[in-house]
């Protein structure tokens, strides 16, 4: 995976061409919904078990009850388009019929594919846990557009990035895709942006997060899911995913 980060504008095939795993996978049908009810786990003082959000100690940011029974954790990457419509057709979905009634908890541990993803990845994580599922959220929402001024890029910044240290590198793809002018709408400005690209902490993080999720689970391509630390087989999207959570709830 190290090999892959470093691999600089070459890297930009991988962006633009999608995403590994199991993306043809997606759209199997699958029966969704339904069943019996889910009985609920009050969040404590009343509250909203969406809007507790923690960083795990395998790296990732957990929303929910940190003891719900069935725990969901995607590896996605902020520039595949399946994790793109997985946030956009299943994360509604998930977090009101399932992740507020307290049994079900769902993570997200990035898995950085290309220098693009580990600037984005750096970006989503600068505000720490509060802000990261909207940031992602959002990120994902406009992916197509971000993406596309990487397009932009001219034979000589091309070069120019190529020369460049991987921490230098996934910096310069932030800020030509405009990351930093983004996350400053949603809160962090752009003295702190830049700081979180000059991490090497974060870096070291995210690509010790990848290479374990390569290592440990077998991960090939994004989105990859677990429920209860089982990979879900045959699952990139919620048509698959939502049957096997139901079926991890019974």
């Amino acid at each position: 995976m190290r090999l892959m980060i470093s691999t600089g504008v070459a890297a930009l095939a991988l962006v633009l061409s999608g995403c590994g795993g199991n993306e043809a996978d997606g759209n199997m049908a699958a029966a969704a919904g339904g069943g019996v009810p889910i009985a609920p786990i009050p969040a404590p003082n009343g509250g909203d078990w969406t809007q507790m959000i923690a960083e795990t100690p395998e790296g990732g940011f957990r929303m929910g009850n940190p003891d719900a029974p069935v725990k969901v954790v995607e590896f996605g990457s902020l520039t595949c388009h399946v994790c793109a419509e997985f946030a956009e057709k299943g994360m509604p979905a998930l977090t009101e019929n399932y992740v507020k009634t307290g049994r079900v908890s769902f993570e997200l541990r990035n898995f950085v594919r290309d220098p693009a993803d580990l600037g984005a990845a750096m970006l989503s994580r600068c505000g720490g846990p509060t802000p990261f599922f909207q940031i992602s959220d959002q990120m994902f929402a406009t992916q197509k557009e971000w993406l596309a001024k990487l397009q932009t890029m001219t034979p000589a910044e091309q070069q120019q990035i190529e020369a460049m240290s991987p921490l230098q590198r996934s910096a310069a793809f932030a800020r030509k895709a405009g990351l930093i002018e983004f996350v400053g709408l949603r809160g962090i400005p752009a003295e702190k942006a830049q700081s979180c690209l000059a991490s090497q902490a974060t870096l070291d993080r995210l690509v010790g997060m990848t290479e374990t999720a390569s290592k440990q689970y077998t991960v090939a391509g994004t989105p990859t899911f677990l429920i209860n630390g089982e990979v879900v087989p045959n699952a990139a999207g919620w048509p698959a995913l939502e049957p096997a959570i139901r079926s991890a709830l019974n």
